[in-house]
């Protein structure tokens, strides 16, 4: 009988958790910040250049990822390359970024509103967030990766969006952004203690908006620690 290999490093140790956790505070200080920093008008480059400024003041040595920024219809752009493009009142306004500190990721995604949001919008918002904090409830130690992606994507199937959400609910983060385990259907992965795993669903409709929320949770032996501490209610600034 073959033994089950396991990725290196899967699992972290208390000092790789602990670094984790820096990173990611300053994602959520970072975040803090872009909320009075940004105004109708800056363009995605000039908001993606301050991250990584911010980022620096606040001691971390380098982003985890390019951060990205993408507004309005770009929105619906996952992995949008932020560009000269100028956000205007009423676009929705999605941020994907993370800080290095100490040779470990953090990574975290909020989308926000620019001025006023439609009804639409705000309802497109809704179904996101009741899917993360699904996926998020759903999360903890012996439970199967696929089952978290499972959680998130019912709430947005049930809602009628299942096609626009286009991605696996997440990934684990250690020395690089994306590390084992995934969290997608397709993943036969039991969580464990010592694993952080991202929780990330998102909605896209092509030519029109997009909405993605991010947590960045560690496994414990008794369930979850979110150690993402932005607030995930709506923001319009």
């Amino acid at each position: 009988m073959s033994k089950r290999t396991e990725p290196l490093g899967i699992i972290k140790s208390h000092d790789e958790i602990k670094r984790i956790k820096k990173a990611q505070a300053m994602g959520d200080k970072c975040f803090s910040h872009l909320l009075e920093f940004i105004t109708p008008g800056m363009t995605e480059t000039h908001i993606a250049a301050e991250i990584e400024e911010t980022f620096r003041k606040l001691g971390a040595s380098g982003t985890s990822f390019a951060p990205i920024c993408a507004s309005a219809e770009r929105g619906a752009l996952p992995h949008a390359v932020p560009t000269s493009h100028k956000i205007k009142e009423g676009d929705l306004l999605t941020i994907d970024m993370g800080a290095m500190a100490d040779g470990y990721a953090g990574d975290m995604t909020r989308t926000i509103g620019i001025g006023y949001l439609t009804d639409e919008q705000k309802k497109l918002y809704d179904i996101v967030l009741r899917a993360q904090l699904a996926g998020i409830e759903k999360a903890g130690p012996s439970v199967k990766a696929c089952d978290v992606d499972k959680a998130c994507r019912d709430i947005i199937e049930e809602e009628g969006f299942g096609e626009y959400f286009i991605h696996g609910t997440g990934h684990g983060v250690g020395r690089q952004v994306h590390e084992p385990p995934t969290v997608n259907s397709n993943s036969e992965e039991i969580l464990r203690p010592g694993m952080p795993i991202t929780i990330e669903p998102g909605i896209y409709i092509p030519k029109s908006m997009g909405v993605r929320i991010e947590d960045l949770l560690i496994i414990t032996e008794i369930g979850i620690l979110n150690i993402t501490k932005s607030t995930k209610e709506l923001v319009i600034i």
